[in-house]
């Protein structure tokens, strides 16, 4: 920590006035809030009409032999018989909390939601059509339906996402949060909440009893005052999110704020324990002999997850091989002339519960690189500090050119279908790689390290270690197959600008 200012120096008193202002100099926070939502649900609105339209047009007017049946077209039925699903589907929508503040802008919990409530919505078609005799639609409409529903809502959410976010840099659409505890938990999870500027929550600063007021403890973040002035506080600077450091605070400090704001409406109240940072195994609450324990798994994905990502890798995987490889017999042929030695190169990393297995990938470097880099101990110190190198003298002219765009690791695509990788995944590290992690490297090893990741569609080689790490984390915590679609499409034109790799 560094020295104190005066109690509520004027600086900070400044600062978070800066915080509060931003934003609210034309809406209140409230009002951002629901003309956020009303134009979301313009926008479904327009995507479900646009839905119905298309798989109409497919369905009547394609020219698709697969669609066959007696079922004649009739345009007023199905505007009609549009005009109810829409209102039906966004009742699904409300229902799926898609309009709910808590979950918007938050993740890729939306997309799963979407995809619920579009097959709910077909499905409820196809009950209908069976229960009521006189209702007749074309089957192959309904399957449309239910795709380009899905589709086109969560294409169209996807755009509105971005112009959220860009708001939020902004300081629209952002709630204030007080961290109560100024321990290392406290400052760990306000530094956590900074490099996110698109999560939407502004820290304002610290409640602590240790520490003396106006202690800057992380960032541009200030001790505030006692932990006993909470309330004053809420009320001065308008919290709406109360964020409890428990490690920090006596057992029945804990109870006597959960008393007073865990039911409170206005403000939502956040119990950080100190064990979810070190661990992101899935975790479970159940009890024995009556007393609530957490239980913890030793693997981060199972059953249902498990299947979807493994079909993912398989049919993704197989299906890059069929088109890439001449690709990459061009690759292997373009290497042997390039330089002396092998095609492929095999590094040592770490994988699935601490299994270690050989990552291919196409050799870009000379065969004998460390006499090259023993040439240069400055490039050895950054190499030891980094482990990248931007101006590498080992690389060979193609493999430079490979690496830029990504293709020295398309035969990992092999690993991939030996299960030694997934196509989406914390980064591969080796041994003592590790022990950068510190206490986190127990949760970097519940997963298959992936051929690309968070850290490649964030910067690739540009970010800084701790990064690096952090993304990890934030995979492996927030795992779910809409987030390794949304990686997957991200990185197509990362790859293809060749941004940040070297």
């Amino acid at each position: 920590m560094e020295t104190p200012l005066s109690p509520m120096h004027p600086a900070i008193e400044i600062a978070i006035a800066r915080k509060l202002h931003r934003g609210t100099q034309r809406l209140s926070r409230a009002s951002q809030r629901r003309l956020f939502v009303t134009a979301l649900v313009a926008v479904d609105i327009a995507m479900l009409l646009a839905a119905f339209a298309v798989a109409y047009l497919i369905r009547f007017h394609g020219g698709f032999g697969l669609f066959r049946g007696e079922v004649i077209p009739q345009p007023d039925y199905y505007v009609r018989l549009a005009a109810i699903m829409t209102i039906v589907w966004l009742g699904l929508f409300w229902i799926m909390r898609l309009y709910d503040w808590d979950i918007l802008l938050g993740g890729t919990r939306e997309y799963s939601a979407i995809f619920q409530a579009s097959l709910i919505g077909a499905i409820t078609i196809a009950i209908v059509q069976f229960l009521v005799e006189d209702f007749v639609v074309a089957r192959g409409w309904v399957g449309l339906t239910w795709i380009l529903v899905f589709l086109l809502v969560a294409g169209g959410r996807f755009v509105v996402r971005r112009l959220g976010y860009a708001a939020r840099r902004r300081g629209y659409l952002v709630s204030p949060v007080l961290v109560v505890g100024a321990n290392e938990e406290g400052r760990l999870v306000a530094q956590q909440l900074l490099t996110w500027p698109t999560s939407g929550l502004v820290v304002l600063g610290f409640l602590d009893d240790h520490t003396r007021v106006g202690t800057r403890v992380a960032g541009n973040l200030y001790v505030l005052g006692p932990v006993a002035s909470l309330d004053e506080r809420v009320c001065e600077y308008g919290v709406e999110n109360i964020l409890l450091a428990a490690s920090a605070l006596p057992r029945d400090m804990v109870a006597d704020v959960f008393r007073r704001y865990g039911h409170d409406p206005a403000i939502k109240l956040h119990l950080s324990s100190g064990l979810f940072e070190m661990i992101s195994s899935p975790l479970d609450v159940h009890e024995m002999a009556y007393v609530p324990l957490i239980g913890i798994h030793r693997s981060r994905l199972a059953g249902l997850e498990m299947a979807l990502k493994t079909s993912l890798d398989y049919a993704l995987t197989l299906a890059a091989l069929a088109v890439l490889w001449p690709v990459m017999l061009v690759i292997a042929a373009r290497i042997k002339l390039d330089s002396p030695g092998p095609v492929f190169h095999r590094r040592r990393v770490m994988g699935l519960n601490g299994r270690q297995f050989d990552a291919l990938k196409f050799r870009t470097m000379v065969m004998d690189g460390d006499a090259v880099l023993a040439a240069h101990p400055e490039l050895q110190e950054e190499l030891a500090r980094t482990h990248k190198l931007k101006n590498d003298p080992r690389i060979t002219p193609s493999g430079r050119f490979l690496r830029k765009y990504s293709l020295d690791e398309l035969p990992q695509l092999f690993n991939v279908l030996k299960r030694d990788m997934s196509l989406v995944g914390p980064r591969m590290i080796t041994a003592p790689e590790l022990d950068q992690y510190q206490q986190l490297d127990m949760n970097l090893l519940t997963v298959r390290p992936g051929l690309t990741g968070l850290w490649q569609v964030s910067g690739r080689s540009d970010l800084g270690y701790t990064d690096r790490v952090r993304l990890d984390m934030y995979y492996i915590r927030n795992y779910s197959i809409w987030l390794d679609l949304h990686i997957i499409w991200q990185t197509i034109p990362v790859v293809l600008g060749g941004r940040g790799a070297y």
